[in-house]
């Protein structure tokens, strides 16, 4: 998960409550308008779980931390026989990563990384609320993601930016169009989410005709990022689009889940 959000954004904002971990990338301005929003039950990641918050009714801890750094030290811990996470304040507010090791020798060593981290005061907060699915036009499951990696990492090559379009029958396109070139890969028989608002009813995609197409155009690199940053094939991916708006992509796992959001280009 640290290693997919590294590859996504070179800063984030890491949120900690007694339940669940989360990952958040809302510098709008800095990023081209990029979101992101990765959520973890701490239940299945953590044997034992401590944490006090500011206060009892605001048991809650927001961090903004570089997750490369936070990636290699845990790049250790692969054979490790047990890793403690811990918030320290000697010089500064720090993660330090804890890595207990065994040598072949039976011999017991601990290496530790210290992660220096910003603490976030809780006045600002309420910058960091999750994202509200959009009013989507379409939402169509995804293909295969190494599949669709590999479409977008050729086409990169011949364009700064992407067209996706996609309908209520289950089929996708990914087009490059410029002066010189006119490319189209179609994917077929996708399936359309059934998604449902809160009263019941279907989103603004009912009454839409099935064969007419959403599309958005968006700056390749961020869909390559997305997608060249997934390490694990999750068990579901879709894609929400909001004509020349935005294309909201959700990638779900057994334990974790990740928004993201990509702004249409002009």
């Amino acid at each position: 998960v640290i290693n997919t959000i590294a590859k996504l954004a070179k800063t984030c904002t890491l949120r900690l409550t007694d339940s669940k971990l989360y990952f958040i990338l809302a510098d709008k301005a800095a990023n081209g308008g990029v979101s992101m929003w990765c959520e973890l039950c701490q239940g299945n990641f953590c044997d034992e779980f401590q944490m006090e918050g500011v206060a009892a009714e605001h048991n809650e801890i927001y961090l903004e931390l570089v997750p490369e750094n936070l990636s290699r030290a845990l790049k250790t811990a692969q054979s490790a026989k047990a890793v403690k996470i811990k918030l320290t304040n000697k010089h500064c507010p720090c993660l330090r990563v804890a890595v207990e090791l065994v040598s072949a020798t039976m011999l017991l060593s601990i290496v530790t990384h210290d992660i220096p981290v910003g603490v976030i005061p809780r006045r600002l907060w309420s910058d960091f609320r999750e994202p509200s699915v959009p009013d989507f036009d379409v939402s169509i499951y995804l293909p295969v993601l190494k599949t669709m990696k590999s479409v977008v990492e050729r086409m990169k090559n011949l364009s700064n930016s992407i067209v996706i379009e996609a309908n209520l029958s289950g089929e996708m396109n990914l087009k490059i169009q410029t002066d010189l070139v006119s490319v189209t890969t179609h994917f077929k028989d996708l399936g359309n989410p059934p998604w449902a608002s809160e009263d019941g009813c279907q989103n603004s995609g009912q009454g839409r005709d099935p064969e007419s197409m959403a599309e958005a155009r968006i700056d390749i690199k961020k869909l390559q990022q997305l997608l060249a940053g997934q390490q694990v094939n999750p068990t579901k991916a879709l894609c929400n689009i909001v004509s020349k708006r935005i294309v909201h992509f959700i990638l779900l796992h057994e334990d974790v889940s990740l928004q993201y959001f990509i702004p249409a280009l002009a």
